[in-house]
């Protein structure tokens, strides 16, 4: 029997549940084996502070290199663009939504001033570019325990994946899913990431069989642009990817927000499917250039490598 690890919250146990479920369809049977986190036990400091990546795959990644699991179940938009030696993202199936998501009110209906709660630097750089009048402050915490924040009035509105919200049958609290033009979601927002060892063993191969060319594909290109950059998944970056009804071509877009908003710099492409990293690499390097090396050195608090 294969073992699936996971981290233990309603949402990350619904994923992992999700892909026991697609491998028992294709003959594998698993069972999940759940696994605390460092960002799991970090509860009361804004993720943005923290600093450390892998914040919620780090221990995970541990039980996988020392053989206790055989997969692990991640939100793709948590991995860093670097995996440990001996690591490989096998499957990457099929993506949700991929937006933004405001629970409590749209954006339109927003008074002057109103008290948003989000985790996300880049969810919050990008709303202060669209409403600067926001009071914007942290919020931590699983999906109900945001939602009941907002229902005891601590918030006028939340921000959360509209992925997560699906998945957990939740939506119906949705009062708007942001346009990726609006709000350029988080690399590799809304795909689940299916981790294993490089052995060619079972688990492997099992989650190849689950992998989808199209979201493996726009899914590179958007992790090459945070690659270029250096970034982590708790900066203000976004990138958005999408195949053609082909599947031979991707068109990428990207951000790069400073963490007031007041600079919003966006960059587009688009290019073959097989130049997906080539393409993600060239949108990286044009907003360093268009000052996105600065904004993310003071974010940072150090040169960017390179």
């Amino acid at each position: 029997m294969l073992k699936i690890g996971s981290r233990g919250s309603p949402l990350a146990l619904w994923q992992a549940e999700w892909v026991k479920a697609r491998l028992a369809e294709l003959g594998h049977e698993a069972s999940i084996q759940i696994i605390k986190t460092t960002g799991d036990r970090i509860t009361d400091v804004p993720l943005a502070k923290v600093g450390t990546k892998g914040l919620f795959t780090k221990e995970i990644e541990d039980a996988l290199l020392a053989g206790e699991v055989d997969l692990a179940v991640h939100s793709l938009k948590d991995m860093p663009t670097e995996l440990p030696d001996g690591l490989v993202l096998s499957g990457i199936p099929v993506r949700e939504d991929a937006r933004d998501a405001l629970v409590g009110s749209t954006l339109a209906e927003l008074p002057q001033g109103a008290h948003i709660g989000t985790s996300s630097l880049r969810r919050t750089a990008q709303l202060y570019a669209l409403r600067p009048d926001l009071r914007i402050e942290s919020i931590r915490g699983n999906v109900d325990t945001r939602l009941r924040k907002l229902d005891e009035r601590q918030f006028q509105a939340i921000l959360l994946a509209t992925a997560g919200l699906r998945r957990l049958g939740l939506a119906h609290r949705i009062a708007q899913s942001l346009p990726v033009e609006q709000m350029c979601p988080a690399v590799g927002q809304g795909a689940l990431a299916i981790e294993t060892r490089d052995d060619g063993g079972a688990g492997h191969q099992a989650a190849q069989s689950l992998d989808d060319a199209r979201t493996r594909a726009a899914v590179t290109a958007e992790r090459a642009v945070l690659a270029t950059l250096g970034g982590g998944c708790q900066v203000p970056i976004g990138a958005h990817a999408t195949v053609s009804e082909d599947g031979t071509a991707l068109a990428l877009r990207a951000v790069v927000i400073s963490p007031d908003g007041r600079q919003l710099l966006r960059q587009q492409g688009s290019a073959a499917v097989a130049d997906a990293v080539v393409l993600g690499q060239s949108l990286g390097e044009k907003l360093l250039e268009m000052g996105g090396r600065e904004i993310l050195e003071q974010v940072y608090g150090k040169p960017l490598a390179g």
